[in-house]
């Protein structure tokens, strides 16, 4: 259900984000998403790129709460990686700001035109 994707994603808001990590109060973006889905019983791969072969596609128009969203940050695909929260929002760890958190995804320019696409883990 979208709340326990909402509670799992809330748990680790405001985390230090550091390249590499995967927990002990620091993460980076596979290192938030690897933890929140730990807590829902799912074992994602440990990065962007390879969480981007998990589950399966989901188009655009069709994303729910819990959905990977990724982006192409480093000018490949899947350099970054989210949950999508449902209205717009996604949750990640942010390297421009230093931690995880929510934000728009679509609504923010540097977001919308580095998207590439989406897959789906939950059932």
């Amino acid at each position: 259900s979208s709340v326990t994707i909402r509670a799992a994603a809330t748990r680790f808001l405001g985390a230090r984000y550091v390249l590499g990590a995967t927990g002990g109060g620091a993460l980076d973006c596979s290192g938030y998403t690897l933890n929140v889905f730990r807590q829902l019983g799912i074992n994602l791969p440990r990065t962007a790129a390879a969480q981007w072969r998990a589950g399966s596609a989901v188009s655009r128009r069709d994303l729910r709460a819990g959905d990977l969203v990724f982006f192409n940050t480093m000018g490949r695909t899947a350099s970054h990686v989210g949950i999508y929260m449902g209205d717009g929002m996604m949750a990640n760890a942010n390297s421009y700001y230093g931690k995880t958190m929510i934000e728009p995804l679509f609504g923010n320019p540097y977001w919308a035109s580095r998207y590439d696409g989406a897959r789906r883990v939950l059932n």
